[in-house]
Parts: C-alpha cells; sequence; structure tokens
C-alpha cells in the first residue's frame, strides 16, 4: 500500500473556543502523530478495494463511520492494534490502542496552528485551497505550502473529520469537520472554524487525515472526554451565527 506519510508533534497545549456556549478552555496534549497529508483516493482505494479516479486527490464522500473503519482498515494493513470496535452504528475507541484513528478536535486544532494564534498560519492564497482559486473540485495533496509542522492543506481543499461530536444538545450524534474546503471563502477556512454532520453523511469537500498514538484513559483523551459529551447535552441557548438548526 501507498505509505501514510505520518509526523510526530510533540506534547503541547491548545486554546478551543466552543461560540454556542461562549466558553474558552486550554487543552494539555501529549505527543501523537498525524498525517502529514489528507487521505488520498488511491490510499482509500487500495484500503477499501475500490477504484481511484484521482489518485494523488484527497478523498471525498467519506462519511464519518467509513473514515473510522479505514482507520482500523489501515491499522490491520499495518500489523498494529485496530483502535476502534463497534456495537451495530455505536463506536468505542480505544485510547490504549496503537493503531490509526481520527484526530480529537483539540489535536487537530493544534496540528493546524503550528504555534500560529491568528486564524490562518500563512496567506490564505499560498497555504489553501479556497473559493478564491476558483476551482470545482479537490486539488492534489501537497500543492500548496505547509504548516510549520510540515503537515500540508489542513486549511481549504477538504474539510477533515475529527473523532469529537459537535454539539450533542443541537446535533445529537453529529461529528465534527474541521478547516475549510476548496468551495469555501476566507471566513470558513480558519483553525477555529468548527463544522459538522451526522456519522453517514458524505460531502464531495469532506475527508480525512489520520492520526496515531495510545493516548489518555478510557473515555477520554486529549480533550475529549464521554462524560463531558454527557454533560454538554444541555439545549438551552442559541445558535451560533451561521449555524443551521437540526430538522
Amino acid at each position: 500500500m501507498t505509505d501514510i506519510e505520518m509526523a510526530p508533534l510533540p506534547a503541547g497545549r491548545v486554546e478551543l473556543h466552543d461560540a454556542r456556549r461562549r466558553l474558552r478552555r486550554t487543552v494539555e496534549l501529549e505527543p501523537f502523530e498525524i498525517g502529514v497529508f489528507a487521505v488520498t483516493q488511491e490510499q482509500l482505494a487500495e484500503l477499501l478495494g475500490e477504484t481511484a479516479v484521482h489518485p494523488r486527490r484527497p478523498a471525498t464522500d467519506v462519511s464519518w463511520l467509513r473514515a473510522v473503519r479505514l482507520c482500523n482498515a489501515a491499522s490491520e494493513w499495518e500489523g498494529l492494534d485496530p483502535a476502534y470496535t463497534f456495537d451495530g452504528e455505536e463506536v468505542a475507541w480505544h485510547v490504549d490502542a496503537d493503531g490509526f484513528r481520527l484526530p480529537t478536535e483539540a489535536e487537530w486544532e493544534f496540528a493546524c496552528r503550528a504555534g500560529s494564534t491568528g486564524p490562518h498560519y500563512g496567506p490564505l492564497a499560498e497555504i489553501a485551497w479556497t473559493s478564491a482559486d476558483g476551482v470545482s473540485s479537490p486539488q492534489e495533496v501537497g500543492g500548496k505550502l505547509p504548516n510549520l509542522h510540515g503537515l500540508f492543506d489542513t486549511l481549504g481543499n477538504v474539510w477533515e473529520w475529527c473523532w469529537d461530536l459537535l454539539d450533542p444538545a443541537r446535533y445529537g450524534e453529529y461529528r465534527v469537520f474541521r478547516g475549510g474546503g476548496f468551495a469555501d471563502d476566507a471566513w470558513s477556512v480558519r483553525a477555529g472554524t468548527r463544522r459538522g454532520g451526522a456519522p453517514r453523511m458524505q460531502h464531495d469537500d469532506v475527508g480525512v487525515r489520520l492520526a496515531r498514538g495510545p493516548v489518555g484513559r478510557p473515555g477520554a483523551a486529549q480533550g475529549w472526554s464521554a462524560e463531558a459529551d454527557r454533560e454538554r447535552g444541555d439545549p438551552a441557548g442559541p445558535l451560533p451565527s451561521g449555524w443551521t438548526p437540526l430538522r
């Protein structure tokens, strides 16, 4: 299989912003690894037995559930312990497994920012495929400049799934995706922008970047915890600007 190139990131911290609840929190992170590129069509095809039309473009139309299964397939290919088990469509994350997995939202933002504090880690035209480029589909990975972690396209080109729930009070099982896509403007293509979709949803501008690293303790790791998800089930409060109510 075409290698999934991973970058080791050091321990660090990142500040996350919850717009609906108007809260900010700082997350301390343990070292982990994350993909230098989003998973490509070629890699997805090799792992799941499909055909890649554009091998070097990021794989899209990948639902969250399929992204999780892709993680397990990559782990099995490499002889690693799968990070996830399934009970129907219920997914459990085994945080002590050494296999591939989705990044937590905190890991994703830490990886994307690479020490920057603004909305972008460089001039947007140089680092991200956006609506300003006038393209009508995702572009081949690595076509713009990387961030200081050596990661390409964490902003623009395609959004990327994370492990975390978006907002369980308003959106139930919706999962987070981050980073902005090729058709989005500068307001959406920002390190702090949060969007999401249902686990079965597929989008032509949403893909996946893999992470690795056994971290945390059962039910909690790298800024995520099952207990916090349950506590965030309070439906009170206004939606952030631009968010669509769940119907």
